[in-house]
Order: structure tokens, then sequence, then C-alpha cells
């Protein structure tokens, strides 16, 4: 294999921690708030993931790139993270039903990702220091234009970001002549959450994120979903309203991660940004209502107060995270309404989770 030279790159942190790196060959500079997923695999489905819109991700896997890319697996109409942070980025990559390599694919999206960063350092770092702004760049040799760079941009606690990857128009997914037809409000939805509604007999129509309950009506759905998304859920006042009209007429309704979110907000319960969230595909959930656990996929940088889900008169804790007690699962005591703060669409391995959906078609049919 020939000897190539790479560019020097750098990771500059808000704080002005800077750990240096090569540049994988897309030379620029991108700004977001950096953060972590410890997942092992499913590389392709993270960097594709709407919830990471606006993010720098640091992969602590030590190889990134070494199965390619498959054009099946992504979960949205591209890549949405605004740039990678690895150890090993694999050039070479090797798997049979593989469309490309990896970097082919980062320069069709412009995207800047460096390598041959300390990632267990810099992981270690923010675990300490808390999730924080931060900039990549090629551009080495210019450090106080990046700090500058770096210091206009705006924080991920009170920014809206649905907008940025929400759907432009409706569109249908599943069999147009289903039993069962879904309303699905899109603040960042994955592709695989409409697969699995799909699959179990749905049809589901999708709409953008400032949509109206009584856009989402229109469909004459038999149930109604909130999705995942980026940012804080805070500024989706529509979205909330949507989830207050819903809940206030007592129809079956489904909310994952950002939608759960909005869900505790309709319901007058608050949220706070974590100081690192929750990114990977091994958290460990337990279902108090079962007493299972479940291994689970989780991306979010938010979370719902327990505190005041606990006081709540109408509200009913069902899962919670086992690492930090995190509350991971509602439902509404007197309504046909639950939601989770993982991805139970999300399979890395396990597919402990995949009930939810069966539990959500079971609501609409008991509410025909």
């Amino acid at each position: 294999m020939k000897y190539q030279t790479r560019k020097r790159a750098l990771v500059l942190l808000a704080d002005g921690t800077i750990f240096y790196g090569k540049s994988v060959g897309i030379e620029g500079t991108s700004t977001g708030e950096i953060c972590f997923n410890t997942g092992m695999t499913g590389y392709q489905e993270i960097f594709t993931d709407p919830s990471y819109f606006g993010q720098l991700m640091v992969a602590t896997n030590a190889h990134i790139g070494n199965y390619g890319v498959n054009n099946k697996e992504v979960e949205s109409d591209g890549i949405k993270i605004s740039g990678l942070i690895c150890r090993n980025f694999s050039f070479n990559h090797s798997r049979v039903d593989s469309d490309g390599n990896l970097k082919d694919w980062f320069a069709e999206h412009n995207l800047v990702a460096i390598s041959d960063v300390d990632t267990r350092a810099l992981v270690a770092y923010i675990r300490d220091n808390g999730a924080m702004n931060a900039i990549i760049s090629t551009d080495v040799d210019n450090i106080d234009a990046l700090k500058k760079q770096l210091s206009e941009v705006p924080s991920m606690e009170g920014l809206e970001l649905a907008s940025k990857v929400s759907t432009k128009e409706p569109y249908l997914v599943g069999d147009e002549n289903a039993e069962i037809k879904i309303s699905a409000l899109d603040i960042g939805i994955k592709k695989n959450i409409l697969r699995n509604l799909a699959k179990r007999g749905a049809c589901i129509k999708v709409f953008p994120y400032n949509s109206s309950f009584e856009d989402l009506a229109s469909f004459n759905p038999d149930g109604y979903f909130i999705s995942n998304g980026p940012g804080d859920p805070e500024p989706l006042v529509d979205a909330q309203q949507v989830a207050k009209e819903i809940i206030k007429r007592d129809l079956p309704l489904f909310g994952i991660c950002l939608g759960h979110q909005v869900i505790a907000l309709a319901n007058g319960i608050s949220t706070y940004k974590m100081h690192n969230g929750h990114r990977g595909i091994n958290h460990p959930v337990k279902n108090l209502l079962t007493g299972k656990g479940e291994i689970t996929s989780q991306n979010h940088g938010f979370a719902i107060s327990r505190e005041e889900t606990e006081a709540s008169e109408n509200v009913e804790i069902t899962h919670v995270h086992l690492n930090d007690h995190t509350v991971a699962g509602i439902r509404l005591k007197d309504k046909n309404t639950f939601s989770v703060q993982y991805h139970p669409e999300a399979s890395p391995g396990p597919h402990d989770s995949e009930y939810l959906f069966d539990q959500f078609i079971e609501n609409i049919k008991g509410a025909k």
C-alpha cells in the first residue's frame, strides 16, 4: 500500500482545549456540539440519524469505515452529523454487499472528518467536563480565527433544530389500503421507525414539524405518533400543542425520544440538558410494569424531570435507566398515551424493545 501524507487537523473545544489528529482527506472546518457514541457497530445509521443534526460525533470504537457503506442502511436522506472524530479511519473496507467506501461517501456529502485523535482521552475529558460546543478543522495554523468562529456557535440548549431535518411535504409509507392508519409528526424521524410500523400492517402519513392537530387529523388516522429528533424540546411549542390536542381527545399516541420529551412538556413536566446525554447501543433499562430488563439503543442529550414526573397526578413512570435512574418511559394514567426515551426500532443485536410497536398497534385496535 502506497504511503500517503495527510494534513494535520485539530479538535478545539469551547473551553480552549485542543486535541490534534489528521484529516481523512476532506479539508475544511465544521462546528457543533461535541458528543460521543459508544456503539461498536452501526456507524452509518448513526451518521444519518436526524437526532444528531448539529453535532460533532466522536466514535469510541477504534475502527471506523472497515465495512464501508450500504445504501439501504440509512435513517434519513443523507448524513446529519456535522463532522466525525475517530481514532482509526479505514480507507479500505471488506464487505460483500457494500456500495462503496466511507471516505468517498463523506466526500460526496462534503463532511469534514478527522482521525488519529486520542479519542479515549477526548471522551474522558468530555465525560468529566460535559458536552460543549467544538470545532474541527484542517486549518491548524489559525487558532485565533477558529476560536472566534467557535464563540459564535449557538448553544444546543434552547436551540430548535426540528425544522432543519423535518420533511417539507407530507408523504405516505406502507400499504395505502391498510386497516390501520397513523399520522406521524416528523420532528426528525428515522426510517426504521416507519418500517416497524408499516410491517405491522399500518399506513403512515408523515407530516412536517409545524403541522397542526387539524393537519394530522385530516388523514382520519386511528393513532398518532411523535418522532425522535435533534435539539431542545422546549422551543417546539407547535408540537407540544399537537400533543395536548391528541391527549385531550384521548386518541392513541406514542412518542419516541424527542417525541417523549414533547409529550412530557405537554403534561407540565419540564426537561433539562444532561451533562453528557446517552448515546450508545447497550444502555440498560428496567420496565417497571413487567420487572424485566431491556438492552436499548439511546441517543439523547435532554431528559425529563423525574421529580416532576413522580409528583404528577396523571403521569406514571414505566421505564427507568439503570445507570443513572433517569426517566426512560412514561404513560398517562387516564389517557391512551405512552412514550419512551430510547429507540425500540434500533436493533443492534437485542430486539428487547420491539414490543413497544406491538403495544402501540394493540392500543390502536383497542380504541377502534
